[in-house]
Parts: structure tokens; sequence; C-alpha cells
């Protein structure tokens, strides 16, 4: 490897999760590029997707406008959501600017570029397919749920993910993983952020044969009846279900006791609980497994704290 260049830094991801992550890195000296996935289909991303047929956009903008340098004012229009009595209500103005692009160059690969340069975003962000993609759910009692909104909102536990099409991945994103020194797979919901990349064979491929580290940061909560129950173990085991056991390298957890009153707004107000650090269950894990105090309450969220967690990620990374 050489100790001259930027090292290089693939994140796999989508939405709130990723654009953590990215925020935490994005003034670090690494070489940076974000996979996000193309399959959500809910607000204004699935009233865009089904009046243009198109794969999702919402996920992206949200990552471009946190990677973006300018001035928080010119990200807060571009966050900013329509209120009429028309069919662009609730429409974000970086959605439609995306769909924009998106209509006259008839790729979505472009279309980030130019949003990007729109945006002075200093770092690589891409789509994880052109494809217009539907996610796809089967669940634990047999149930088969179509689109990302929808398995979601079940509050079910699945046994599968997969895509209702043939799932065709952007050759960059693969030049891209074979690149690098190392491999995130984000914060982010399981099923619906996660997955979505690892269903893909040829993502899977890439991740098998490359000699980068494998770094997984564990979510802080559980999601509704999908990872009930769930510790570090759990999301971990789920992941190498699709890539294969002991592909991960490293594993990031939070050790932050996060005060009983917030919890249980958690628990009665999203049917969320902490994910616990289950050592128990990691004895014949080959992963390292690195706990930090990573986790903050913001606005009445909690969330991680963006200098620790890009501490954690570069500390590693520089051994």
């Amino acid at each position: 490897m050489d100790s001259e260049r930027n090292k290089k830094v693939v994140i796999l991801g989508g939405g709130t999760g990723s654009s953590r992550v990215l925020m935490s890195l994005k003034d670090l000296p690494l070489d940076i590029t974000a996979v996000i996935t193309v399959s959500d289909n809910g607000g204004s991303t699935g009233r865009i997707r089904e009046e243009f047929t198109v794969p999702g956009v919402g996920d992206i903008r949200k990552v471009l406008s946190n990677l973006s340098t300018l001035p928080d004012e010119v990200k807060e229009v571009m966050e900013y959501r329509l209120s009429t009595y028309s069919d662009l209500d609730k429409h974000s103005i970086g959605n439609l600017i995306l769909t924009a692009y998106l209509q006259s160059t008839d790729s979505l690969k472009t279309s980030i570029e130019r949003y990007s340069k729109l945006l002075h975003v200093k770092h690589t962000v891409l789509p994880l397919s052109e494809d217009n993609l539907t996610l796809m759910g089967r669940t634990t009692d047999g149930e088969i749920v179509e689109g990302e909104e929808q398995i979601t909102k079940t509050g079910k536990k699945y046994e599968e993910i997969y895509y209702k099409e043939e799932p065709h991945v952007l050759p960059e994103v693969i030049e891209k993983i074979k690149e690098a020194d190392l491999i995130i797979i984000s914060i982010g919901s399981l099923y619906t952020s996660i997955l979505p990349h690892l269903i893909c064979k040829d993502i899977v491929k890439a991740i098998n044969e490359t000699e980068a580290k494998v770094m997984y940061i564990c979510n802080a909560m559980t999601q509704p009846g999908e990872t009930d129950g769930f510790g570090v173990s759990n999301h971990v085991d789920t992941i190498e279900k699709y890539i294969g056991k002991d592909e991960v390298d490293v594993v990031i957890a939070s050790t932050t006791q996060i005060e009983e009153a917030m919890l249980k707004k958690y628990e009665t107000e999203e049917q969320k609980d902490q994910v616990r650090i289950d050592k128990e269950n990691m004895l014949d894990k080959k992963y390292e497994l690195i706990e930090e105090d990573l986790l903050t309450t913001e606005e009445g969220k909690i969330t991680h704290k963006s200098l620790k967690l890009s501490s954690v990620i570069f500390s590693y990374l520089m051994r």
C-alpha cells in the first residue's frame, strides 16, 4: 500500500445512516466513495419513481447534501420540501433537480456528477445501479412483501431479501471496491439500507476478492419487527449470511449508557431498543470488536458522535 496517497474508503449504505458516517469522515485526508442504494419507494422519491420510471434518488440527494461544502443555507434549500395544493406537494427541491438531470442525461451516474458540481461535493457518490430496482422480502411466516417502504412498514422478521429484477451493478462500483483500502458497511437499516448492496452477486464477489478490510459499524437501535432482540452479533451474522462467513474483519459498537428516559421514549414511541454488545455470542467469531462511547442525544434523538466516530475509523485505517 502506498503510504504517500490518501487511503481509499468505500462506504456501502443509504439514507440517514450513511449520511452520518460521511459527515464524520468528509473533512479527513481520505479518498471516499459512497455507494448508495436506489430501491427507496417512499414519499417524494416513490412518487417520482412511479411518474418517471427511474431509480430512487432520495437517499442519494440526502448524502450529497451532507457532503456539500457550500453554506448551510444552500443545503437547506436543496432539502426544502414544497408545501402546496398541487402534485408538487412534499417534493424536495433536490429530488426535482436530480430528476431533471436524469431526464436530460438518461444516466443517474452523470446526474449525480452534475449535482455534485452544483453542491461542491469533493468526494465520489455512485448509485449501486442505474436500474429501476424493486426490493422484495420474504418474511419468516412466508409472506412476500414488495417495495422497500412496505418491507419497513410490515414490522415483521425477514427470512430473505432480494430484488424483483436481476440487478446490474454499476461497473465503477466494482472497480472502487477492488481498489479500496477499507470497505465500510454503514450504519443504517439492516434490511433496506445494507442488504440491498449485499444481495448483488457482483458486490459479494468483489468483497470476497478484495484485499481491503471490511468494517461494519453497528446500529445503535433495533428496527421494529425486523431486528427485534438483535445484538451486535446478530447484525454481523445476518451480513455474513449474504457475503460469507468470516468476511467481516472489524466491528465498531457503542458502549454508551443512554439515559433510561430516552430509552423508554424510543421503546414506547418507535418500538426500538438499544442494540446490546452480546460478547457471549462472539466467542467463536474472527472479527475484531472495537467498543467506544459513540452515542449522544441531539434534538431528542439518539445519534452517533461524528468526531468520535471519525477518530475511531481513521485510527483503525492508519494502523
